[in-house]
């Protein structure tokens, strides 16, 4: 099973040389600390930033430097900042090759969830129904399931949906799954992890095809 720095550093496999990635707020700040030293990518916030570097450590964060959760960030030589207007026409524009974002709830056909609980104060959505319009490569970091151990990936979703039928893989705990016609589709488990668990944990339809390799990371 994976913490969340597991999530993100597999995550972090799926981000190629010459990227423009976008990286949502709780796990998905994670992968700029995971990816390969020999490519070259460019993390976007639209907040307004290009440029971001790895999550700081303790004691080494700039207040002045935050992504748009207004969680701090380091930034790379080169590094740009701008106003949230161009921010979005990137993203609008289809400059982003990847969006990295967490959610509370994913569908078996590609609808997320992960702005909005019922009841639950929220400060607005920020730009995640831009990013999930625009976005052709949506990849979502995430629990399995909740703290009651409910799974997170279902048939429909019952919380206001953010997308429909955006998302291409989730990276969870257990598993990375990819949406298809037929569903979730299992291609890796995570170390330790049995099919059988993962079957367990899933309440949408579930494609296991074949033997299911463990995660390499």
């Amino acid at each position: 099973m994976l913490d969340k720095n597991g999530i993100a550093k597999r995550i972090a496999k799926e981000v190629k040389d010459g990227y423009y990635v976008n990286l949502g707020i709780g796990i998905p700040t994670l992968v700029a600390n995971f990816v390969r030293d020999d490519i070259s990518v460019e993390f976007q916030s639209e907040n307004g930033v290009l440029g971001m570097g790895p999550f700081p450590f303790e004691g080494d964060e700039d207040p002045d430097i935050i992504n748009a959760g207004k969680q701090t960030i380091t930034t790379l030589p080169g590094a740009s900042f701008f106003d949230s207007a161009t921010s979005f026409a990137m993203i609008r524009g289809k400059h982003v090759h990847l969006t990295i974002l967490g959610a509370m709830e994913v569908s078996e056909n590609g609808d997320i969830a992960n702005w909005k609980i019922p009841g639950k104060m929220v400060k607005g959505m920020g730009g995640a129904m831009d990013l999930v319009a625009s976005a052709e490569n949506i990849i979502v970091a995430m629990m399995h399931t909740n703290r009651a151990g409910e799974s997170k990936l279902l048939k429909r979703c019952t919380l206001p949906l953010t997308g429909v039928g955006c998302v291409k893989k989730i990276v969870t705990n257990l598993a990375v799954l990819e949406i298809t016609e037929d569903g979730f589709k299992l291609l890796e488990r995570a170390p330790g992890v049995s099919v059988d668990e993962i079957v367990k944990a899933t309440e949408g339809k579930l494609v296991v095809d074949g033997d299911i390799p463990e995660m390499n990371i």
